[in-house]
């Protein structure tokens, strides 16, 4: 096993050698896709999910994007690895926004977006998981409409369920929740509380698992809130750092403790954090979590 925190060191099984003189990747893309790869056209913008983590969570129509793309702008979550699918003359610009890191503006992003297109460019905006949940991806699609830019919205798997199945917690388990909620860890930008924006004890009142992004930084504000709203200080949580890659790292506690798990167990970003009774089931579904420094060895 490797150091508590962190995923083992093995490596993954690769194709197995018999099939390998009989599989033609092309051609399993093609039937995929019924025919050929919808166009990206000159002067149109593709708002696209890159999913969680490897490229293997990529859809086939992101790599359609990425292989036609004359100019790709890629935020900080998408894997080095969907990069290397991309057309091998294709301008590769990063655009990458990370809490409490200096970052490109948003409405520079979005205008930059435009300019391209207007240009005459194969525009690919890449985010990591999917661009409408928490990716801003409504918002530059609002400008781009605004501006009249054609654009195309590809959907991604977004790391609030595939981190959380790649941990090995089911987002829903019958008998367990009829309800999930996703739900970002921080206020809008310039608010003096930063998790003011949400009614915590009314989230905490629906008695659902709760899926938190960009909240790392604010658990310790959150969980008390969480609390007081009537939610158990001993309900089962945990906190998914790089979920769905080789170096997914998994802490398990309670929404009591798991604040101070994280404290002294700094967890590198992106991290998700879920709460929950589904956390629980994670042991039941065979997950080899045996303390709160849990090593995952399923994904």
């Amino acid at each position: 096993m490797s150091r508590p925190g962190t995923r083992s060191e093995t490596p993954e099984p690769g194709l197995d050698t018999s099939l390998k003189t009989s599989l033609d990747p092309g051609l399993a893309i093609s039937r995929l896709l019924g025919a050929q790869c919808p166009a990206l056209q000159p002067g149109h913008v593709w708002l696209a999910g890159a999913g969680p983590g490897d490229r293997g969570h990529l859809t086939l129509y992101a790599l359609c994007g990425l292989i036609q793309a004359d100019i790709i702008v890629y935020d900080a979550l998408v894997d080095p690895g969907v990069l290397e699918l991309a057309r091998p003359d294709a301008v590769r610009e990063f655009a990458g926004k990370r809490g409490g890191r200096p970052s490109v503006h948003q409405s520079d992003i979005s205008a930059r977006l435009v300019s391209l297109a207007r240009d005459g460019r194969r525009v690919l905006r890449l985010k990591g998981g999917d661009p409408y949940v928490f990716g801003r991806g409504a918002e530059e699609a609002l400008v781009l409409a605004r501006h009249q830019v054609p654009f195309r919205i590809v959907p991604g798997l977004t790391a609030g369920l595939a981190g959380l199945a790649a941990a090995g917690i089911p987002a829903t388990m019958r008998g367990v929740n009829q309800a999930i909620v996703l739900a970002t860890g921080h206020s809008a930008e310039g608010e003096a509380d930063p998790v003011s924006s949400l009614d915590w004890a009314a989230i905490a009142r629906l008695g659902q698992p709760i899926v938190l992004y960009m909240s790392v930084r604010n658990l310790a504000l959150i969980a008390p809130r969480l609390i007081e709203g009537g939610m158990a200080p001993d309900m089962p949580a945990a906190a998914i750092s790089r979920a769905a890659t080789a170096d997914q790292t998994l802490l398990v506690g309670t929404l009591s403790t798991l604040p101070g798990l994280i404290a002294s167990n700094p967890l590198p970003t992106p991290a998700l954090i879920v709460i929950g009774g589904i956390v629980a089931m994670r042991d039941a579904l065979g997950g080899l979590a045996a303390d709160a420094s849990a090593v995952l060895e399923t994904f």
